[in-house]
Parts: structure tokens; C-alpha cells; sequence
């Protein structure tokens, strides 16, 4: 399937009938307002390390509009948070760990009445010098941020023989130290939400997360409240990216309105978003890299350090994640890999789309081009020598789906006409040098082996005589409820006004796992795919008993239960939806419990199911500035079956665009343990300007024989090569290889320069 560039409105479709009263027009949760709302905000430190002397609330207590001053003394439960690690104080006690951590949270009639009263509690610091180096955090000389030190999580990996018997076997060596950025989400809502207290004791959050279920746990735990005395309602999102799936503001909100007895609000300025949000871990990779005389990889040693920041998050499953992908969809005989998390005082890292993979990947499919340039054969060659077969293990040798997706993508990708001889390395002003390139990668969904994955699923009649559908997942933007449609409108042969869609509310619908993983859709598929038989069934029982029709010659489908016919035409509704919802007493409803597929091999983190995908670009370069422009770039994507054709189309291509800030633009410069930039200003996002002019997405949607597992998730792959594919095609026009993101165009301007005199 071949997706055209297009545009078109996903449907917003989501139930809101909670009991409270909304004021105002419902787009987002931080649009809402509740009545005698207060407003929030939260004082964080203004160092990246020191200790707290004293804390001081006293003048901002008697400012008038003040409801509430809460620190640490103020927490009923456990002072921390972290989906992985409870290792983030929801205040600060003694010690503050990066330029953002919280000391205080204000409530106020007002957010300039908050914003002051932050303003004059006064918090005596003893600033301690800022750990700002990941290695120089390794050592056993450096102080420790953290009681168990400063190594958030060691991951390894070892196949074959040792590495220098292996090497010692290499024809042609290729060693090289990549360097990836700090990438803000830029999501266009930032953190925000409200708190509404219940008079039962209870409380409800309006909050954006990719896991309402998660946070209610969390949550549990801060409040000293039972789960189920915790709503959370939480979509839709104006984007997350990941950078919503660890707690932000909630903890504070809900600890305000609890207090105060009144809804809270805090939605978090730019600025402050800035300043306490997670980011992509920076990385760097070393990788060394080896093949015989025939081009077979033989060795591959790669270390990985990444900067997690203060706090752990979901450090450590971001590189494991990293650490698997090491060698991609290659068969490599002997692989030696060492991942380390470190804890420094820099901002703090987190999930963000492509989950490692993208580092990994620009440092593997780099090392891939220049092994061939050293072979002096082309690195298609390359890659077909050493490329994955349908039935090899995965790449840290465990089993996975059958799959042929590496090869079938590499063989459509090198296809691309960007790629064709007549093409490349042509510009359109002589004051440009054009060049083209290509990558490929493969990317696991889902948490891999040893995290809970479950999910779940819910079909019912309602009392509007709709088919309700219920997932606890969340809507962030990637058009999961237009997909969720449609997925059921094919399953039930219906339309869209016969269903209703229901995500988001934990009071609502069944635990499905996090929004996160690129693991929705699949799960929505797995889930309608077992439902669909048991509620079919349920259905036609009742119609047969209520119109006195033999089951067997009832079918269901748009608008009702239908009567079959030998002339179709003929065929007719026997009963609607909604009178079969007036007509029973007990409306028919089915829920399933499931997991996400799973290796059985115990590997940490080891995945089941692959995406796979290549990048065809093409670059001008301008020789005057070094500033480099991607004009066109094709996409082929083997996930399985296409659901939702616009859905898909989107996410690859905003995903394209968010690789291409990682590659040219994106890096949320620290210095001293503090972010240099404080708003979109001065930190550069992709615009309609810097995007590819033409862009095309092949889908292949064929599946292994045998393979049951449906639809992966394109959410995150569309992300993860394109850095390497802009790299290649950066040396197809200079002869320079790019080692650092993003691109500096003062370096590509050196290397253009020098070429020129050469020339002259």
C-alpha cells in the first residue's frame, strides 16, 4: 500500500458524562475550569545540586489569596515518584538534585497570586558542585547523588567469542564514537491538569498521562488513599511523545485540592516545562565494528553511556532497550555490548519516541556505511550479506515472530527513486551540493520480557443502543480512537454511528496497560479480534428469543441484527440496536483480560513482535552556511496490516519530522547543570519550512505465514532512521562522515570550505 501525502480531522469521540459540571468549551484537560476553582504552581530550585538549609513559607502563608503552602511536611504518604523507581521527592527535604526539583506548591484565587507567593518563600541553599559529566559520575572519587550511587542501571549483552579472538579474524575495522542530544518533546500542551476534591473523601484528576492506571497507583501512594478513591480522566492530550508518561504535576495538584477542599489547577508555563521535564537521553556510543575479507559481520563491541539525569524514570528500560537493538536487524557472530544509566545533575531523561532506538540506530547504520566504503562495495551489498532471515533468532538471540520484514524492506527502499543513479547528488542552485542516502531498522513493540504487560478490553450494549467499546488507554494525538472505529466498524460489519467509544477514565474502563511502546493499536486489535465472537454470539441469543428467528439465520450489522436471505437485497433489520437495548434486562457485555505477545526467553526487555522500516533522503547543502535541507524522503514500513490508512500516514510522517529535529536542529543545551535555553525561541523545532518537500510512505502489509499477531505499532518506527539516512546522504555529497547530533553547520561548512580550495 502506497500512502499519499493528505490531511484529513480524526473523530473526537470520547464519552464525557462524569457528574461534574464543566464551564466552557472541552478541548483539552487543561482547558477545564470547575467553579471557586484555585490556581496552582510549584517553587523549584534554582540549582542543579545543594542542600537545603531551612525552608521559610511563612510570608507567602500571609499573602491575601493564599489557600494553601505545601513542602514536604505536608505529604501523608511516600515523599517519591518514579514508574520504575520511587526515587523522585514530590518536595525536597535536605538536597536538591537538578535545576527543577520541587520545594514548594502554592494555591492561590489566582495564578499571579500563586506566582508571588512563590515568590516570597524564602529557601536558604548550600550549592554543591553539579555532577554534570555521566563517565566523571561513574567514578569511584565523584559523590553520590543517589544512596545506592550513581549507576542507575548496568545492561550487557554477550554472544559468541570473545571479542579480541574475533577481531583478530576481522579483514576491515571500523571503530567510531557517536554523540546523540538532549531533545525536548515540544509537545503544543504542556503539563497541566485539575483536581477536584469529592465529599465522600475521594478525589478526581483531569490530567494528561499515557497511563491513567499507572498514576492512580502512584498517586495511591503520595495521598495514603486506596486506588479506587483516585479518578483519573486522561484525554485527549495535546501531544506527549512519552514525555507525559511519568507523573508531573499531579502529585501537586492533588495534594492542593485535598487541602484546600477545592478544585486545583496548574498548567505549566513553557518555561517551566523547560525546566522540570524529561527530555531524550543524550548518548554516547562507542562502537567497534568488524568484517571478514567476504563481508560477513564477525565482530561488533559497542559501550553505551547515557545521561538519565537526577532521577531514574524509565532510565533503566530505555537502555535495554538500546542495548538490544545494538546490532538491528543484523546477524552478527559475536556481540559484546555494555549499557550504562548514570545519574548526574542535569535535567532529567525519559521516555521520548523511539525509546533508545533512534541512538542506537544512527551509531549502527553509520558504522554499516562506512564498513562499506572501507570494503570499497556498496552497502546495499553489505546489508544483504548480513541481513536478517525469516526464521533467526532476534537480535540478542531469543525468539521472536517469524518475520522476513529487514529483508522485504531493504529490498523496496533501495527501489526508491531518490536512490537512482540519475538522482543523486544533484541540487537546484549552484550555490547547493545535493547528495542521497538511505537506512533501515528494525524496532521491537511492547515492554519486552519481564514487564507486566497486560492489558484489557470491554464490549457492551448501552443504554443508548450503542456498541460500547472500552480501553483503558489514552489519546495523545496518534488517532487511537479513529483507529479503535475502525477496527470495529470491519469486526462488526456496523458503521460509526453504531459505535461508541469509550478510553481514558479509570472509573470507566478496564486496565490496558500504558498508551506507550507503540503497543495500542495491536492491543486494541487482539482485544475487539477475542471479543468479537462471545458478544456476536450473546447478541443473536437474545434477538432470537425476542423475534422467535432461528439464531442461525441472524447476523449483525449496520444499525441492528439482520435476517439472511439467499437474494440479499432482500436481507432486512429485525431489530435495531437501540430497541434491542429497551427490550433486555440485562444488556449484553463481555470483557477480556490478555498480554501483549512475549518472548519466552529471559532476556530483560527482550521483544516478541518488530516493525521494521527504511529511509530513502535526499539533501541539499548549502555551501555558503553549511546548512543542510532534506527535499525529499521516501518510507517503507512493513507493521503488518494498515487499520487506519490516515492514522498511519501520520504518525510516520510526524515522526519523520520529529527524527528530523533530532538530526539538524534539536539539543537542549546544559551547561553547569542548567538548560541555556528557556522557551521555543532560542530551541529550534522542524517547521512547515525545513520539512521534505515530497514524501512518500510504502506500507507492506504482509505478514509471515502463520503469524496471528496482527497489527504492530507504527507510532515510534517512522522516528528511529532517519538520522543515519540524512547522514549517508550528507556523505554522499561531502565524503565527510557526521559522528555528533545534530548536525553542526559550522562543521559542514569546514568540510565544504576545504573541499572548495582543494578544488581551486
Amino acid at each position: 500500500m502506497v500512502l499519499n501525502k493528505a490531511s484529513a480531522g480524526d473523530k473526537w469521540k470520547v464519552r464525557r458524562d462524569g457528574k461534574h459540571k464543566v464551564t466552557g468549551e472541552l478541548k483539552f484537560l487543561t482547558d477545564m475550569t470547575f467553579p471557586e476553582m484555585l490556581y496552582g504552581t510549584i517553587l523549584r530550585s534554582e540549582y542543579p545540586f545543594a542542600s537545603i538549609l531551612s525552608i521559610d513559607t511563612s510570608e507567602a502563608e500571609l499573602l491575601p489569596g493564599v489557600a494553601a503552602v505545601l513542602t514536604y511536611k505536608d505529604i501523608p504518604g511516600l515523599n517519591g515518584f518514579g514508574i520504575i523507581i520511587q526515587d523522585q521527592p514530590v518536595f525536597c527535604k535536605d538536597r536538591v538534585r537538578f535545576a527543577g526539583d520541587a520545594i514548594a506548591a502554592i494555591a492561590a484565587v489566582s495564578i499571579e497570586a500563586a506566582e508571588k507567593a512563590a515568590s516570597l518563600i524564602k529557601v536558604k541553599y548550600a550549592p554543591l558542585t553539579p555532577i554534570t559529566d555521566p563517565e566523571e559520575s561513574l567514578l569511584d572519587t565523584t559523590v553520590k547523588l543517589h544512596d545506592n550511587g550513581n549507576l542507575l542501571h548496568k545492561a550487557t549483552y554477550q554472544k559468541g567469542k570473545t571479542m579480541e579472538e574475533a577481531f583478530s579474524k576481522c579483514a576491515f575495522i571500523v571503530e567510531e564514537t557517536y554523540y546523540t542530544p538532549r531533545q525536548m518533546h515540544a509537545y503544543m500542551e504542556t503539563e497541566g491538569g485539575v483536581a477536584v476534591p469529592e465529599k465522600s473523601g475521594a478525589i478526581t484528576l483531569y490530567a494528561p498521562t499515557q497511563h491513567g492506571f499507572k498514576d492512580q497507583l502512584q498517586l495511591s501512594r503520595i495521598l495514603d488513599m486506596e486506588q479506587e478513591m483516585i479518578r483519573v480522566v486522561s484525554s485527549p492530550i495535546g501531544g506527549s511523545f512519552g514525555g507525559k508518561d511519568e507523573l508531573n504535576i499531579q502529585p501537586y495538584i492533588s495534594l492542593l485540592a485535598l487541602k484546600t477542599g477545592k478544585p486545583v489547577k496548574i498548567h505549566q508555563s513553557r518555561r517551566a516545562s523547560i525546566k522540570a521535564g524529561i527530555k531524550r537521553h543524550p548518548m554516547k556510543i562507542t562502537m567497534k565494528t568488524g568484517v571478514d575479507l567476504e563481508g560477513r559481520l564477525l565482530a561488533h563491541k559497542v559501550r553505551i553511556i547515557a545521561d538519565t539525569g537526577a532521577y531514574a524514570t524509565l532510565g533503566p528500560a530505555v537502555l535495554d532497550f538500546a542495548v538490544e537493538h545494538s546490532a538491528g536487524p543484523y546477524i552478527i557472530e559475536n556481540v559484546e555490548v555494555e549499557g550504562y544509566s548514570v545519574y548526574t545533575n542535569n535535567g532529567i531523561a525519559g521516555e521520548f519516541r523511539g525509546f533508545g532506538g533512534n541512538q542506537i540506530t544512527f551509531a549502527l547504520e553509520t558504522q554499516i556505511e562506512r564498513l562499506a566504503e572501507k570494503m570499497q562495495v556498496s552497502s546495499t551489498e553489505l546489508r544483504f550479506k548480513n541481513i536478517r532471515s525469516i526464521n533467526d533468532l532476534g537480535p540478542v538471540n531469543q525468539l521472536i515472530a517469524p518475520t522476513d520484514g529487514a529483508k522485504e524492506v531493504l529490498k523496496k527502499i533501495i527501489q526508491s527513486p531518490i536512490l537512482a543513479k540519475e538522482t543523486k547528488s544533484t541540487s537546484t542552485s549552484p550555490w547547493t551540493i545535493g547528495g542521497t542516502g538511505y537506512s533501515i531498522t528494525m524496532h521491537g513493540g511492547g515492554l519486552g520480557y519481564g514487564r507486566s504487560d497486560p492489558s484489557g478490553a470491554r464490549i457492551s450494549l448501552n443504554k443508548e443502543g450503542k456498541i460500547e467499546v472500552s480501553f483503558g488507554f489514552e489519546e495523545c494525538g496518534q488517532g487511537l480512537i479513529t483507529s479503535i472505529d475502525m477496527i470495529m466498524t470491519a469486526a462488526f460489519n456496523c458503521t460509526s454511528d453504531d459505535i461508541e467509544v469509550v478510553i481514558g477514565d479509570t472509573v470507566k474502563v478496564p486496565h490496558s496497560g500504558s498508551s506507550t511502546a507503540s503497543r495500542a493499536t495491536n492491543m486494541v486489535w487482539q482485544g475487539i479480534r477475542q471479543l468479537k465472537g462471545v458478544w456476536t454470539e450473546k447478541v443473536l441469543e437474545l434477538t432470537s428469543e425476542i423475534k422467535q428467528i432461528a439464531k442461525e439465520d441472524l447476523f449483525i450489522g449496520a444499525g441492528g441484527v439482520w435476517c439472511k436471505n439467499k437474494k440479499e437485497a432482500e436481507q432486512k433489520k429485525v431489530l435495531s440496536y437501540q430497541q434491542l437495548a429497551l427490550l433486555v434486562d440485562e444488556l449484553p457485555e463481555v470483557s477480556v483480560e490478555y498480554h501483549f505477545p512475549t518472548t519466552p526467553n529471559s532476556i530483560d526487555g527482550g521483544h516478541f513482535l518488530y516493525s521494521f522500516a527504511g529511509v530513502a533522503a535526499a539533501v541539499e547543502i548549502d555551501i555558503l552556511t553549511g546548512n543542510v535541507h532534506v527535499t525529499k524522503m521516501d518510507h517503507v514500513v512493513s507493521a503488518g496490516p494498515v487499520v487506519n490508512p490516515m492514522g498511519y500516514l501520520g504518525q510516520i510522517e510526524g515522526g519523520a519530522n520529529m527524527g528530523l529535529g533530532f538530526t539538524l536542529l534539536e539539543d537542549a543545551v546544559m551547561e553547569e547543570g542548567r538548560y541555556m535555553t528557556e522557551n521555543l525561541d532560542t530551541y529550534l523545532i522542524p517547521t512547515i519550512l525545513d520539512i521534505p518537500k515530497e514524501t512518500n510512505v510504502t506500507a507492506l502489509e504482509n505478514l509471515a505465514d502463520g503469524d496471528e499477531y496482527g497489527p504492530r505499532g507504527v507510532g515510534e518506527i517512522g522516528t528511529v532512521a532517519i538520522a543515519p539516512a540524512i547522514v549517508a546522504a550528507i556523505y554522499d555529497a561531502t565524503g565527510h562522515w557526521i559522528n555528533k547530533l545534530p548536525i553542526d553547520t559550522e562543521e559542514v561548512l569546514n568540510i565544504v570550505s576545504n573541499q572548495l580550495i582543494r578544488k581551486a
